[in-house]
């Protein structure tokens, strides 16, 4: 295997995407014939743009890829709440007289003006040399000249339509010729943090239906979970409204109280934690002070907390931990993975903020064994896809990830089946925004039979 390592200064390689996202146009024409599909030549002939809501009631972009002539790609981009400080930049208007300050009006007129004279005329199905191009007009290191919501609209968009121009599902249109992997489902279905209205440090307790043979399988014990937490937490007078990605949000005494519930409602459905687990995104940025962790009620170090963490996993059937620690506290996410990275999966999300540059320094200094994975985080199809190669070269996992402002594009579901990832975290069972993915799995399940746990 492969590792990164040596100079930090060092750029991450540039990899060679998916068969059918980047080949010369030589090959491209040549593998077409191979495998019998249209020898077409179709080039970008429009980009259009709107402002749209996403879950949370917030405006987010959405983008048209107009391929000779004809709409032939959309896509809608998210938005986070609980966000890294490393992200590309999400452009917003800031004029408080509307949408509170949160309008996207200037990220819509660089979609229509800057990005469109760009792209149009260029091949559609030459999805690196689009998202390049985006790139040095941008100009900036975090997306700041153009915005990351725009130029991810604009990426997304042209990749639905390059997969459409050769009439494939996006799915094998990512993977190509390797086919598909179905992925495990994280379901989130206890909220805190800043994804609830509660006194819960924990941002997100999900169930992941590991041990089953296919993914339909899985869903179902998912859901069927999720409806036994609720009655768990109604039966002890627990139960009041939803976290923004649809999990209970409960006030409990204490952090763990979350994990006992987990385990009731598991074995309350007739399941057994041998075929579910328990994954967290603690989201510890967020309760991260300039003292420490502040945490039901204490302040703790990070050794305390990743003693905690250890005391957990000996009692609860934790499978994932996500961002346990702080976004900027490398020594202590070396010392966790170094104690623990034994047996659980440590995942970087503010840590790594899907980024090749900070995925090799934590791959230089052994910081987590995963990565999540959330395309606006990043800005571009290309930058998403050189990050995962890296992980899985450098034997990290993926976790392909939702954001808790959403919408009803369904583009991460593909992308989790088209490149493998084998994991992917889109929320409860419950609204659209959430569902929509799970309903996108569905049909893929349909064409794609491989469902495996990583663990």
């Amino acid at each position: 295997m492969r590792h990164y390592s040596g100079n930090s200064s060092l750029k991450p390689k540039r990899i060679k995407l998916t068969p059918l996202t980047q080949i010369s146009p030589v090959e491209f024409k040549e593998r077409l014939c191979l495998e019998g599909m249209r020898d077409m030549s179709e080039f970008i002939s429009g980009l259009d743009a709107r402002m749209v809501l996403d879950s949370r009631g917030n405006p987010t972009i959405e983008v048209d890829c107009y391929v000779d002539g004809r709409l032939a790609g959309r896509a809608m981009v998210p938005s986070g709440a609980s966000t890294g400080q490393h992200e590309a930049l999400e452009m917003r208007d800031g004029d408080q007289s509307k949408w509170l300050g949160k309008g996207v009006d200037t990220a819509v007129d660089n979609v229509r003006q800057s990005i469109s004279e760009v792209l149009v005329g260029m091949p559609v199905d030459q999805q690196r040399l689009i998202d390049e191009a985006m790139i040095e007009l941008d100009g900036t290191q975090n997306k700041s000249t153009l915005g990351a919501n725009a130029m991810l609209g604009a990426s997304l968009a042209c990749l639905h339509a390059g997969a459409a121009s050769h009439e494939l599902p996006l799915w094998k249109y990512i993977g190509g010729v390797a086919g598909g992997q179905m992925p495990v489902p994280m379901l989130n279905i206890l909220n805190g943090g800043a994804h609830a209205a509660s006194n819960v440090d924990v941002q997100e307790f999900m169930v992941m239906p590991h041990g089953f043979d296919t993914f339909k399988e899985g869903l179902r014990a998912g859901v069927e979970i999720y409806h036994q937490l609720k009655h768990e937490l109604k039966n002890d007078g627990l139960l009041g409204g939803v976290g923004d990605e649809g999990g209970f949000a409960p006030n409990l005494a204490a952090n763990e109280d979350g994990l006992k519930y987990m385990v009731r409602a598991i074995e309350g459905a007739g399941y057994s934690t041998d075929d579910i687990g328990i994954a967290l995104d603690v989201a510890a940025t967020e309760f991260e002070k300039s003292d420490g962790y502040h945490m039901d009620g204490k302040v703790l170090s990070s050794d305390q907390m990743v003693d905690m963490y250890s005391e957990w996993l000996d009692a609860y059937p934790i499978l994932s931990i996500e961002d346990g620690l702080g976004e900027n506290d490398w020594t202590g996410w070396t010392a966790m993975t170094k104690q623990e990275g034994h047996r659980v999966q440590i995942v970087g999300d503010d840590l790594f903020v899907t980024q090749s540059e900070r995925l090799a320094q934590g791959i230089d200094i052994g910081a987590a064994n995963a990565m999540l994975v959330k395309v606006n985080q990043v800005g571009t199809v290309t930058e998403t896809l050189e990050a995962m190669d890296l992980a899985t070269t450098n034997g990290y996992r993926n976790v392909v990830s939702h954001r808790s402002g959403e919408t009803e594009d369904t583009t991460i579901a593909d992308l989790a089946v088209g490149t493998r990832a084998g994991q992917i975290k889109t929320g409860a069972p419950a609204r659209s925004d959430r569902v929509s993915k799970y309903n996108q799995l569905l049909r893929i399940s349909e064409d794609v039979e491989d469902y495996r746990s990583p663990f």
